[in-house]
């Protein structure tokens, strides 16, 4: 059985070429090389302090000529055995050396990287030709965004499929979205943001169900459904993540009845021009609830940002839009306003508000 291993061994290194085998073969012919130099009588060239130089310099055809044999046999051994051998032994190492290099500088193109070591990252799962581009349009539009790092996420793309992005987004090829491995590799527990896109709604909602429980708790996951029975199947499931779906039937109807409302809904989703909506967290360390209207004043005043909505969650759920001012907003709730720029956490006078 041992003996039967060790051949399977030694037959997959010849028939793959590899390193080991290259390696034990060039060790070989070192070793040879000294050995028939040394039967040649050739003692100043065996000299341990001195045959590593010369079998180097020989075997590679440089020869500054300040070494070489002396006697008849260390002359044909060296034209018969070290020089033509060492000559495919080099070639085949520098080749293979070359080989590994290439491979080495376009892992990152063929997505063959290792994030294991991402942290705070955003996950793009699913390439779509022109979509993805956009939504990497759109995130790196927020110019008052946090600074995460973008990767892209697709079992079917050879390589970076937007290498124009390719310094601020990175491409990582999987087998599957749903191997342990592989989402390991593209570090799921570690990342903040996820989308998932993917070719079918079997294929998201496959996606989703797997990364649900193993991302990190204040990890915000959204997936997108072109069946809206999916949508609810997700939601009942997995509230965790935020899900949706087309609104083409409501945005042609609002169109149609109050004209421009579409171009609204177009300005409030891009962050490429105009106001946007946005979304802020009133910090849960807040002592007090604060009425909707000292926030809609603060909101509109010192940032010129205008209050929308209030949530208790932060996928959206138990939403109130347009609240009445005197409505309570608790500590730890969602705001969600219309804005020029993004509203940092940091950039609210919260103490002065908790005080009202």
């Amino acid at each position: 059985m041992v003996f039967r291993r060790v051949i399977q061994f030694f037959h997959h290194q010849i028939n793959e070429f590899s390193w080991v085998l290259l390696i034990f073969l060039l060790i070989f012919h070192f070793g040879l090389s000294w050995a028939g130099l040394y039967l040649a009588g050739e003692k100043e060239l065996a000299d341990w302090l001195v045959y590593p130089y010369y079998y180097v310099v020989t075997t590679s055809t440089v020869g500054y000529g300040d070494f070489s044999p002396q006697t008849l046999a260390g002359r044909t051994w060296v034209w018969l055995f070290q020089i033509p051998m060492g000559l495919a032994l080099f070639a085949a190492f520098i080749g293979k050396a070359g080989q590994a290099l290439t491979y080495y500088f376009k892992r990152a193109i063929m997505g063959k990287k290792d994030f294991s070591h991402y942290t705070h990252h955003i996950l793009l799962f699913g390439y779509h030709e022109k979509v993805t581009q956009d939504m990497v349009k759109h995130i790196l539009a927020d110019k008052n965004r946090e600074g995460r790092r973008i990767l892209l996420c697709d079992i079917e793309q050879a390589e970076h499929p937007i290498l124009g992005y390719s310094d601020r987004v990175d491409y990582a090829k999987l087998t599957s979205y749903t191997s342990d491995s592989e989402l390991s590799r593209v570090a799921v527990e570690n990342a903040d943001r996820i989308i998932i896109f993917g070719q079918t709604d079997d294929q998201t909602l496959t996606c989703a169900l797997k990364l649900s429980p193993v991302v990190s708790a204040d990890c915000h996951i959204t997936a997108w459904f072109h069946d809206e029975s999916k949508v609810d199947l997700l939601r009942s499931h997995c509230p965790n993540i935020e899900c949706s779906s087309s609104k083409i039937a409501e945005i042609l109807v609002r169109s149609m009845q109050d004209p421009g409302a579409s171009r609204v809904y177009e300005q409030l989703l891009s962050g490429l021009f105009g106001d946007t909506q946005y979304a802020i967290q009133v910090p849960a360390k807040m002592n007090n609830p604060i009425q909707f209207k000292v926030l809609f004043e603060c909101f509109k005043n010192i940032h010129d940002a205008t209050l929308l909505a209030v949530a208790k969650e932060k996928n959206g759920n138990f939403l109130e839009v347009n609240p009445p001012l005197d409505t309570l907003v608790q500590p730890g709730d969602y705001l969600h306003y219309i804005g020029n720029f993004r509203i940092r956490q940091d950039e609210v006078d919260w103490q002065a508000l908790d005080t009202n």
